[in-house]
C-alpha cells in the first residue's frame, strides 16, 4: 500500500515537475499532487494522500493511511478514519466520530473536533482556535499562540501546555489566548501555561493541576452566560 509522502518531501517536491498536477481523486493505492486539491470518496479505503498547494477532503466513512498538506485545509466526514492528518497553513475539521489513530497537527489554521470524533495522539498548533465539542484527545493539547475551548462533555487527556512564544519572526505578546473548560469536560493531566492566558473553568468540569494561570470558574454554559 503507498503512503503518502512526508511533508518535508512534498516541500522539496514543490519546485519539482516529476509529480503530477492538479486536482485528484484517491482510489485504494492513495494519491499524491503538487498544485492541486485531494478526494477521498465517501466508503473509500485509500492509502496515504498528500498534496503542497491544495486541501484534502475525506468523505464520510472513508479511511485513508495518512493525510498531508502544505498549503491548504484538511477535513475527514463522519465516521472517516486515518492514521495521522497533518498541514502547516490550513484548518484541520474531524467530523462526528471521525478517528485519527496517532497526531493531528498545524501550524497556522483553527482545529475542529464536532461531537464523538476522536484522536488517539497530540492535537496540536501554534496559531488558530482549537475547538472540542464533545470530543476526545487521548494525547495532549497543544499550541503557542491559540485559543482552546473543551467543549461540554469533551475529555482530553495529556493535558494541556500553551507554549512560551519564541522570537524571530513570532511575536506573541499582543494576543493573550483565551482557554474555556466547558461544562462536563474533563481535563485529565497537568494544564501548564508559560505565558499569560485567559482560563475559565466551569463549575462542573474536571481538571489536573494547574501552573502558570489561575481559573475564573463560571456557573453556565459559557463564561459570562
Amino acid at each position: 500500500m503507498r503512503r503518502y509522502l512526508p511533508l518535508a518531501v512534498l516541500l522539496t517536491l514543490a519546485g519539482c515537475y516529476n509529480m503530477p498536477g492538479g486536482d485528484v481523486t484517491a482510489d485504494g493505492s492513495g494519491a499524491n499532487t503538487v498544485n492541486g486539491s485531494i478526494h477521498v470518496p465517501a466508503g473509500t479505503h485509500s492509502g496515504g494522500v498528500g498534496t503542497v498547494n491544495g486541501s484534502i477532503r475525506i468523505d464520510d466513512n472513508a479511511t485513508v493511511a495518512s493525510a498531508g498538506t502544505v498549503n491548504g485545509s484538511v477535513a475527514l466526514g463522519t465516521h472517516a478514519a486515518a492514521d495521522t492528518v497533518g498541514t502547516v497553513n490550513g484548518s484541520i475539521t474531524l467530523g462526528e466520530g471521525a478517528h485519527v489513530a496517532r497526531d493531528v497537527t498545524t501550524v497556522n489554521g483553527s482545529m475542529t473536533l464536532k461531537s464523538g470524533a476522536d484522536v488517539g495522539g497530540p492535537l496540536s498548533n501554534v496559531n488558530g482556535r482549537i475547538l472540542l465539542d464533545d470530543a476526545h484527545v487521548a494525547g495532549g493539547l497543544r499550541t503557542v499562540d491559540g485559543d482552546i475551548e473543551v467543549g461540554r462533555g469533551s475529555h482530553v487527556e495529556g493535558g494541556i501546555l500553551v507554549k512560551r512564544g519564541g522570537g524571530g519572526w513570532f511575536n506573541f505578546s499582543a494576543h493573550k489566548p483565551r482557554i474555556v473548560i466547558g461544562p462536563g469536560a474533563v481535563v485529565q493531566g497537568d494544564l501548564r501555561f508559560e505565558r499569560a492566558v485567559e482560563l475559565y473553568v466551569s463549575d462542573s468540569a474536571t481538571t489536573g493541576p494547574i501552573t502558570g494561570a489561575t481559573a475564573i470558574r463560571f456557573p453556565g454554559a459559557s463564561p459570562g452566560s
